[in-house]
């Protein structure tokens, strides 16, 4: 049910060999550290605007953009042809594909994006995974772990399953969105073509090419205090 593939283009990473051993899509994020360490080797082929943080243990593709301010901690392994904008902070161990957005005071830790994944607006991605395409509308925060004790777990059947996982925040599939302010909360799982709309408090499994939004009604109401002025302004 889990497998990668049900989630995942395995085409869309360079990176398709670190999940081998993974029989399910979460098992890779106790993988990326070690993946990093055997097979990273540090080189910058970016155009670096300004002076962002950069450090030893990054490598960064041909084509991609690292602009003023960003801080790349690493271990990190950046794509080609990706934006690496203004402000934002990319901690240990993230991979990140080609054609990548990450954005302004968005931090990544512990994560792998998929090519064409986009977090460019105050995005918080801790122990996930972004498919091919995936996309966080501005403000969207990944919680990762849970308040209390234990691992993370996944509701199969109507019954808890174990992901073995202290932290995981959450899988998108290729495609999905998620729209601006909503929080998705330790191990939520969103299928393909998925969508959450704004401000959606979420938890748990989103099949794929499903909606889930608010059923809250606005209610206008006429403002009794400006209610002098009429429609066109006067």
């Amino acid at each position: 049910m889990f497998a990668p593939s049900n989630f995942l283009n395995l085409d869309q990473t360079e990176h398709r060999t670190i999940f081998d051993n993974s029989a399910q899509v979460w098992d890779v994020l106790k993988q990326i550290g070690s993946y990093l360490q055997f097979r990273l080797k540090p080189a910058v082929y970016a155009r670096v605007m300004g002076r962002p943080f950069i450090s030893e243990n990054v490598y960064v593709g041909s084509g991609t953009v690292i602009e003023n301010g960003a801080t790349i901690k690493g271990p990190a392994w950046i794509g080609n042809n990706c934006e690496i904008r203004s402000g934002c902070y990319i901690r240990e161990n993230v991979i990140i594909g080609d054609g990548c957005v990450v954005g302004n005071s968005s931090e990544l830790k512990n994560s792998l994006l998929f090519n064409g994944a986009q977090v460019p607006h105050y995005n918080y991605i801790g122990d996930s995974i972004l498919g091919h395409k995936a996309h966080l509308g501005a403000g969207v925060k990944i919680s990762n772990v849970k308040l209390f004790p234990g691992n993370i777990e996944v509701e199969v059947d109507g019954a808890p399953f174990d992901t073995g996982l202290r932290k995981f925040g959450a899988l998108l599939g290729d495609g999905a969105e998620v729209g601006c302010n909503a929080v998705l909360n330790p191990g939520s799982i969103i299928g393909r073509g998925a969508a959450i709309y704004p401000n959606v408090f979420w938890r748990g499994i989103l099949p794929a090419n499903m909606i889930a939004k608010n059923k809250a009604e606005i209610e206008v109401v006429i403002n009794r205090v400006r209610g002098k002025y009429n429609a066109s302004g006067r």
